[in-house]
């Protein structure tokens, strides 16, 4: 099935850097948008330069964490500190629908293209300005990368185990969440101007799109006044059969947290035996009895290979997955058939969307990513004739 591009005809103004910011203008070129990224004339987007393990690309201004959300995108290079560059953004917001940044406040000020001269100029412009912190209170101008705001909003402190102490994702959650919520608020605000015919600013914090990532937790400590614990990979739910289970060979992570789960699991493990047993059949009894069922649930577990356990349990209908690596689950047959790994005409593999609108295919970019200023003659050009 071909793609819908509900995006197409928008021109979004991608003046970003690092992960977050260009990651939202990717994904919404990936949907259709035309997106001319906004670099300077020195050496562009700092991420060019660091991020990823491929050196050599890097040293050229290519690296794997710039290709993951560069293609698809033209690049120009302005000195917005010149009157000449300054003139020219304005001209590109001038044309533009959407204009996607991640600078803090007083930079843009300095550049006298902060919320509110950009609305006086632009009144049709979406302004979505991406910060560590949100605009107002004292934070407001302290820069942040994805690992401050992982410690500043709590997560950090819930993840690992009281041995390991804070420990950070493993990924950079934060920039990529904060992408997704950006491109949500940016859909949100395409919907409203499509009725009231005016821009509107998008003020998009990273530290609250931390906290919204532990929404049930935070919703539990103000309940509760129970601040989260390092539990690691045992489940918030706490039930006994929740966690993450050794095999023979590999590891098991389960969610068994419904009553009808621990049916399925015990006649999966040929343990019927468990739904007459004092100790287990109801789920107070499971929760007293925890660390004895946890421990049959290992023995049973240890007889086969994660491999071997997971069709047999998740046939079975107990939420179950084996422990795999970023390599196996790249190379499993449910992520090959949805195309979320997609080649640009380069050959660089990067990742799209986690979704499809109407059955379409996967999204694939456009085009290749650029070097810096790759189009600044083409688009000077297009924009002379506007």
């Amino acid at each position: 099935m071909s793609n819908t591009h509900p995006f197409k005809g928008l021109l979004v103004i991608d003046f970003t850097h690092v992960l977050a910011g260009p990651a939202c203008s990717y994904y919404l070129g990936l949907l259709g948008a035309e997106v001319i990224k906004v670099e300077s004339l020195s050496k562009g987007d700092a991420i060019r330069h660091r991020g990823g393990t491929d050196e050599s690309a890097a040293s050229l201004g290519m690296s794997t964490s710039y290709l993951t959300q560069g293609a698809g995108k033209r690049s120009i290079a302005l000195n917005l500190a010149s009157e000449e560059g300054l003139q020219q953004f304005h001209q590109l917001l001038a044309q533009a629908d959407v204009l996607v940044e991640n600078h803090v406040p007083n930079t843009m000020r300095r550049l006298q293209i902060d919320e509110q001269s950009l609305a006086s100029k632009h009144p049709h412009l979406i302004h979505c300005a991406m910060t560590g912190y949100g605009r107002g209170g004292p934070q407001e101008n302290t820069a942040a990368y994805d690992v401050n705001i992982q410690a500043a909003c709590g997560l950090m402190d819930a993840t690992g185990t009281v041995e390991s102490g804070p420990v950070r994702t493993g990924a950079p959650v934060l920039d990529y969440g904060t992408a997704l919520a950006a491109s949500f608020a940016v859909s949100a605000a395409l919907f409203e101007r499509a009725s009231s015919g005016q821009g509107t600013f998008i003020d998009v914090s990273m530290l609250e799109t931390g906290l919204s990532l532990m929404s049930s937790t935070v919703t539990d400590y103000l309940k509760t006044g129970n601040a989260p614990k390092r539990r690691g990979n045992l489940a918030n739910s706490r039930s006994p059969g929740a966690g993450s289970f050794p095999c023979k060979e590999g590891v098991m992570s389960m969610g068994v947290n419904e009553e009808s789960h621990f049916i399925s699991l015990a006649k999966a493990l040929n343990r019927d035996d468990w739904l007459s047993d004092n100790r287990f059949a109801q789920r107070d009894a499971r929760k007293a009895n925890a660390a004895e069922l946890s421990a049959e649930i290992e023995a049973e577990l240890k007889t086969k290979t994660a491999e071997e356990w997971e069709p047999i349990l998740q046939t079975a209908g107990v939420p179950s997955a084996r422990l795999r690596s970023l390599p196996e689950a790249l190379a499993s047959e449910q992520v090959k058939s949805r195309g979320f790994v997609q080649t640009t005409d380069d050959g660089i593999n990067v990742p799209t969307l986690p979704f499809r609108i109407g059955g379409a295919d996967a999204y694939a970019p456009s085009s290749n990513a650029p070097t810096v200023g790759e189009q600044s003659s083409e688009i000077a050009d297009w924009l002379s004739r506007q």
